[in-house]
């Protein structure tokens, strides 16, 4: 329980609107720690990949950071008022800048895993700061139980929070970008202390005590400032040190962020997808030549082509005169109308988008298939999708998800994987089987790949001719998949126990 204080504090305000004014510094500030909070989460899954173990990492450290806070905090309630100023300034601080930090580790240091646990557990330590101290300040303008002024206090905090936490996705980041988002936060929860503490408390601090506060504040606020203002200039320099000094195009959809490297007369365009290599022009033939062709020796007239948004399987598949129809299905329509527009990626794809054979749906292909249950309606299913170590491709690798898969294959249809690599790699074939599936494995210098039928099916070439792949390289690949098949049968992955490591 919490002691009550030994003394009123001097409002410039009524009791009652001085309550108020605490509970809504609460509210701000509890919205605010929840920014930093889904940023970190954010910035973990882009950054470093497995957004599962990343956010279980940034939520279970700050958790423990909070705890250890609000012991901390108890050391200094004698002096709420100048305390809790001076740790909404350096949360606003640490908060604020964490963004462009994390991002400047990643970019120039190749790495920002640690630097993400420890910001989170700074982060968590000033918020758990928190409460102690508004809690003392509380009961400073009213004596009243702590059982219900501790009810006031998490009601405007867990308000505060759901607040923050629609504010992140649907406002700051949408529209303002993770970096600005932040800083503006920043600046926000910094204005939020000061204005609590200079306004409400300012009869209990000394004119030095609050000359020092408003200087400490108007620093924070000038940092925000300035670090704002620098914010493009910083993102196009940490973007050329990951993606080299020939960036031209960098956006970042609904779904992720996507970047254009290359020129005409420089490297040959590279696309990347949430900083991971997507394409590269020089060489992805190679890959989706792999990818699409084994699986188009057969009847081929309907392909359903999921993922695969940059057109490059699509361009494969549209290479058969007699394909009749491609529907593909593609989550990201920015990415795809980027396909269709942009000069070097719609070369590289030979215009695919503008067959009229193509149909493209954007949707998650997981729910397209779910609400569809077009049974035996495709010859042919490729999967283009991100690898199943991301966390969120894991339900597209499946059992479930291949189910779904099967259902659409046609009589003698063929299903198409890339499977990732070592043992993610017989783990897909081992949920590929258990949906019901016969595969045939096949590895390649481009990749690691499946082809799966509800019948014994056989890796082989059809025309037309390919410029990476042999029929003689392809029979050697699956004799290669065969020797390393493990002995004994893995356990498939299923929606309620996904099985794909980092």
């Amino acid at each position: 329980m919490i002691d009550v204080p030994p003394s009123l504090a001097r409002l410039p305000v009524s009791v009652s609107l001085g309550r108020a004014l605490v509970l809504g510094s609460v509210f701000v500030c509890a919205a605010c720690g929840l920014v930093y909070e889904l940023e970190l989460v954010a910035l973990a899954s882009y950054l470093v990949g497995d957004s599962v173990t990343q956010a279980s990492v940034v939520l279970s450290v700050m958790v423990f950071a909070m705890g250890v806070g609000s012991l901390l905090a108890k050391s200094i309630r004698c002096r709420a008022a100048v305390g809790f100023a001076l740790i909404e300034s350096l949360l606003a601080l640490v908060g604020g800048l964490s963004a462009m930090a994390l991002y400047a580790s990643f970019a120039w240091l190749g790495q920002c895993g640690s630097a993400i646990t420890v910001f989170a557990f700074a982060i968590g330590l000033l918020i758990g700061a928190e409460v102690p101290l508004l809690m003392t300040l509380i009961q400073r303008i009213r004596r009243q139980d702590a059982g219900g002024a501790v009810a006031e206090l998490f009601a405007a905090d867990y308000v505060g929070a759901l607040v923050g936490g629609l504010a992140f996705p649907f406002v700051l980041l949408p529209f303002l970008g993770q970096v600005t988002g932040v800083l503006l936060t920043g600046a926000v929860n910094a204005g939020a202390g000061a204005a609590t503490v200079l306004g409400l408390f300012r009869r209990d601090l000394s004119g030095r005590a609050r000359g020092w506060l408003m200087g400490v504040n108007v620093a924070v606020l000038v940092v925000l400032a300035t670090a704002a203002v620098f914010a493009g200039p910083f993102e196009r320099a940490a973007r050329q040190a990951v993606y080299g000094g020939d960036v031209r195009l960098a956006v970042r959809t609904d779904v992720q962020e996507v970047v254009l490297t290359g020129s005409p007369a420089g490297r040959p365009l590279r696309l990347f997808l949430d900083g991971r290599l997507s394409d590269s022009g020089r060489d992805e033939y190679r890959y989706h030549e792999a990818l699409v062709h084994p699986a188009m020796a057969g009847p081929h007239r309907r392909v359903l082509i999921l993922g695969g948004g940059d057109g490059l399987a699509l361009r494969e598949v549209l290479r058969y005169a007699d394909v009749a129809s491609v529907t593909l299905v593609d989550v990201d329509a920015q990415l795809v109308e980027l396909a269709r527009h942009d000069p070097g990626l719609s070369a590289l794809n030979r215009h695919s988008f503008a067959d009229p054979r193509v149909e493209v749906v954007t949707a998650d292909a997981f729910d397209w298939l779910w609400e569809r249950r077009r049974l035996g309606a495709y010859d042919v299913v490729i999967e283009d999708l991100p690898d199943p170590r991301i966390s969120r491709s894991a339900k597209l690798y499946s059992q479930e998800f291949y189910g779904l898969a099967a259902a659409d294959l046609a009589p003698g249809g063929r299903l198409a994987v890339h499977a990732g690599c070592g043992p993610r790699f017989w783990t897909v074939d081992a949920t590929v089987r258990s949906a019901g599936l016969r595969t045939t494995p096949y590895w390649l210098p481009a990749g690691d790949f499946l082809l799966a039928a509800r019948t014994p099916v056989a890796a082989r070439l059809a025309a037309p001719r390919l410029r990476s792949l042999t029929p003689a390289a392809l029979r050697h690949a699956v004799q290669t998949a065969a020797l390393s098949r493990p002995p004994a049968s893995l356990p498939p992955s299923t929606l309620m126990r996904p099985r794909y490591g980092g």
